[in-house]
């Protein structure tokens, strides 16, 4: 049996919220151990998570999490290795959010190009950009890395100056628009 638990972090992006799946009762309900993250959202993001009644306020229980995000963000890690909660998404996200995942720090791909892994080809690219666009681990699954073929900046659910700011964390420079 889980229970839902939440955290706080501050980042250069703003107020994060942590939201994750803990065992309620054993050795995986203390000190973080256990946790699974279910979603990473950030003020005024489109689809972001809000706190629910009855979920538990437990920032030890996101130590590890947070802990790789001050990583990220002071340039001194390239990936993140933490638990995730299972059955988000469909399955055709699941194959979109899997592509998101393999981008390499530092690098971009276009919307055709994560069809085209996919197999969504034409029409597809809207479909895999909605996939993306309900990517509930913002930053820790880089979605932010994934451009219009133009090289231009396209959709972010926490906002374009956001994804800029990302990428230029990332050594990416990219126009917004």
């Amino acid at each position: 049996m889980t229970t839902t638990v939440y955290a706080r972090v501050e980042s250069p992006l703003g107020e994060l919220l942590l939201v994750g799946e803990a065992a309620v009762e054993g050795p995986d309900s203390a000190g973080g151990a256990g946790v699974r993250l279910r979603s990473l959202s950030m003020p005024g993001q489109k689809g972001g998570v809000v706190v629910q009644d009855g979920w538990k306020h437990a920032p030890e229980a996101f130590a590890e999490v947070a802990r790789q995000l001050e990583a990220y963000f002071a340039g001194r890690s390239t990936r993140f290795d933490v638990p995730v909660a299972e059955g988000a998404g469909t399955e055709f996200q699941r194959r979109v959010w899997a592509v998101l995942e393999s981008i390499p720090y530092g690098s971009t791909v276009s919307y055709g190009q994560v069809a085209a892994q996919v197999g969504a080809s034409g029409a597809g690219v809207r479909a895999v950009g909605t996939a993306i666009g309900r990517n509930p681990l913002l930053v820790v699954r880089p979605c932010h890395r994934v451009i219009g073929a133009d090289g231009a900046l396209r959709g972010y659910a926490g906002g374009l100056e956001r994804k800029k700011l990302l990428l230029g964390l990332e050594g990416v420079e990219a126009p917004v628009g």
